[in-house]
């Protein structure tokens, strides 16, 4: 009786316990939850944005294997997400109930202990009353019977009195023994309570206590158990998940990626020849070739030298030019790339149009069948409603098929042009080992720097190196180049740029040099007028027995 207390603060200190635990495993779901959600998050950042340059970079078996990562990252948070939801299910809904029914059976034993435990103080209490009433009565009993032999030993009192005084010790002492038959009759009862009480009432309760405690016990171990196997159930598929980003890694091919590189990159140029050695010792023999329109533009030269520089001379493809298209002012026909991208570009123009076509005809198929059923259901929809969406689709679609045959012709003359080129260039060898003049070989330099371009600050600095020389009265500027053919422009072409040439459609002109695979032709008005106008503008007649003509096989 006296640990009875101490059983109570003990098993709400169990209830506590079990509490706790419940918190902790909530407060675990909830960081999964959390987890998974951020790996979401992350992996979602680094998804490539559809329709970017992003996706296009995805190609390369690195990039394939980053993305193959995310992917699992992603089912990895979902196993997370799943260590949550079996949590939650399997343990925290099962334990809150079960506390609550703990509670109601706690409740329960200790209400029939503290009821147990009433009830014996209450007869304790009926003993001590007795006990207490019992001694009461014998002492008065004593007194009167005291008082009576006083009396009867009192001459001088009368009978009557001394009678009296026997009544009253007669019925004290009656008094005193009914008193001790009642506490004795108490006393058998309280004993008999109190054997039940400390042997049969306070261990049942102690015994079921006993039972829900070890209940408790076993089903906080069981829950912990569980918390150990949900983490264990998900661990073959996170070693799955694992086991795909180690099979993306070593799916990464350094060839492969560099091979992509080389594909997407490459311009389709064959490197420059060897530069002959220029011998500024001899002086300069001027040859004006056949072709050339007069002689007075040789003459003029040294004056162009130094007094500014001469026209129609520059590359098309100076920094400035550059600079201009990048700004957006590139060509429809991409003809400022080098041939393999301008394919590629142009290749890839023709897929985005054929795509819009084959929309666009879904498109006008749907409506159609829309017409249709109008057409037989007046009472759906009115057929000529459709009329004018149907003529606007079929526009839309002899547009789209017209830009497509443009870009189609442009493509294929790239992609004729691109496999005769090392044959081109393999004749063209022939006239290569033959001396050429210097003038010619600083041109064909020129024409022929590996990034495609000619600088302003690689021209002056030439043109310090002619004004320093002892020699510059016996030097004169570079000779015409000769006509190799003749062109006929096809569209009209507004050179704007520096280095460029206007042409106007149908006019003819003579062709000094010959697309180098830039996309640009060199031509020649007059003797002044001279420049580059895009090669998809011009149609070329060369002359074969021109020198520096080029057979095409």
């Amino acid at each position: 009786m006296d640990q009875f207390d101490n059983l109570e603060k003990h098993t709400q200190w169990g209830i506590d316990i079990l509490e706790k635990y419940i918190k902790f495993v909530k407060e675990r779901t909830e960081i999964e939850l959390s987890y998974a959600k951020q790996l979401r998050n992350l992996s979602k950042k680094y998804q490539p944005k559809k329709n970017s340059k992003e996706e296009e970079e995805y190609r390369y078996t690195a990039c394939k294997a980053f993305l193959s990562t995310l992917n699992e990252m992603n089912d990895y948070a979902g196993q997370h997400e799943v260590v949550s939801e079996n949590l939650t299910s399997q343990i925290l809904a099962g334990l809150a109930r079960y506390v609550q029914e703990l509670k109601q059976e706690r409740k329960s034993h200790f209400h029939d202990g503290r009821k147990a435990q009433q009830h014996i103080e209450t007869c304790w209490k009926q003993l001590e009353s007795s006990k207490r009433r019992f001694e009461r009565d014998c002492k008065e009993a004593d007194r009167a019977q005291q008082y009576f032999e006083k009396m009867d030993a009192d001459i001088n009192v009368t009978k009557a009195d001394v009678e009296k005084a026997r009544q009253q010790a007669q019925v004290r002492h009656q008094m005193a023994e009914d008193s001790k038959a009642d506490y004795s009759s108490i006393l058998q009862k309280f004993n008999h309570e109190q054997r039940e009480y400390y042997h049969t009432h306070i261990p049942n309760i102690f015994q079921k206590i006993q039972e829900m405690e070890e209940r408790r016990i076993v089903r906080l171990g069981e829950s912990m158990k569980t918390y150990a196997e949900v983490d264990r159930q998900v661990i073959p598929i996170i070693g799955k998940c694992l086991d795909g980003i180690v099979k993306a890694a070593e799916c990464i091919d350094e060839k492969t990626d560099s091979q992509l590189v080389i594909e997407a990159y490459k311009s389709g140029f064959e490197p420059p020849g060897d530069i002959e050695f220029e011998d500024y010792t001899q002086p300069m023999k001027r040859t004006v070739s056949e072709n050339s329109l007069s002689n007075s533009r040789g003459e003029g030269k040294a004056e162009l030298k130094f007094g500014g520089k001469p026209k129609g001379k520059l590359w098309p493809f100076i920094k400035k030019n550059k600079l201009s298209l990048k700004l957006g002012a590139a060509p429809e026909d991409f003809s400022n790339l080098p041939p393999e991208q301008r394919r590629k570009k142009l290749q890839q123009k023709v897929d985005e149009l054929n795509k819009e076509i084959q929309k666009e005809m879904d498109q006008r198929e749907a409506i159609t069948k829309m017409k249709d059923v109008y057409l037989k259901n007046p009472q759906m929809g009115d057929p000529a409603s459709l009329d004018h969406k149907l003529t606007e689709v079929i526009q839309n679609i002899d547009k789209l098929r017209l830009e497509a045959q443009k870009f189609e012709a442009w493509l294929a003359e790239v992609e004729g042009r691109l496999p005769a080129r090392g044959e081109q260039r393999r004749q063209s060898g022939l006239y290569d080992t033959q001396p050429a003049p210097a003038v010619n070989n600083c041109a064909q330099a020129r024409e022929s720097s590996p990034d495609g371009s000619y600088t302003e600050e690689q021209s002056q600095e030439s043109e310090v190196k002619v004004l320093a020389t002892d020699f510059d009265d016996e030097f004169d500027d570079e000779e015409p180049l000769p006509a190799i053919g003749t062109c006929k422009a096809l569209y009209t072409f507004d050179g704007q740029n520096e280095g460029t040439i206007s042409v106007v459609e149908g006019e003819t002109l003579y062709v000094i040099e010959e697309d180098k695979g830039d996309g640009w032709t060199r031509i020649r008005r007059n003797e002044d007028e001279e420049g580059y106008v895009p090669t998809s503008y011009v149609e070329v007649y060369l002359d074969k027995n021109a020198k520096g003509a080029k057979t095409y096989i």
